[in-house]
């Protein structure tokens, strides 16, 4: 990890998320741009949303029922592997993921795609490599073997 990296590492992702968003509502506001009407659906949008919140909810709930660290820059005391981690290592991330891609289907409009993809680059450029090497110092093969089983997203 770089400085850049161990920086950003430290902000919340739900914090980045919600600076996305508000982001990508003042660009909206700003510089009106037409919807995607193609991509702008609110019952897509709903479902999106509420399936990102019950994964997100599931996987920190799992964690909360482990008794382990749910931030990413504390130390886990054990590897999560049950349940949404049986088809994701990084499930909470991934329901933020959809819950952001939700709103953007919900308004439909260019800065909403980007904060959508910008989040994904950020937690799939920082946040993913930090956990994963964090927890293959801290557990060794038993999280490599995991990571081999279980792919990053889904």
């Amino acid at each position: 990890m770089n400085a850049i990296s161990d920086k950003i590492v430290q902000y919340r992702p739900p914090r980045i998320s919600m600076l996305l968003l508000a982001l990508a509502a003042a660009l909206h506001w700003l510089v009106p741009l037409a919807r995607v009407e193609l991509l702008a659906s609110s019952v897509l949008a709903v479902c999106t949303i509420v399936t990102g919140f019950t994964v997100m909810i599931w996987a920190w709930w799992l964690f909360q029922k482990a008794e382990t660290a749910i931030c990413p820059t504390e130390t886990s005391s054990v590897i999560v592997t049950t349940g949404i981690y049986r088809l994701s290592r990084h499930p909470m991330y991934l329901g933020m993921i959809l819950m952001i891609a939700g709103v953007a289907l919900w308004i439909g409009t260019l800065p909403f795609y980007l904060a959508t993809v910008l989040f994904i680059l950020v937690i799939n450029q920082f946040f993913c490599p930090y956990e994963e090497q964090r927890l293959t110092a801290n557990f060794g093969t038993e999280y490599t073997t995991y990571q081999e089983a279980v792919r990053r997203w889904v």
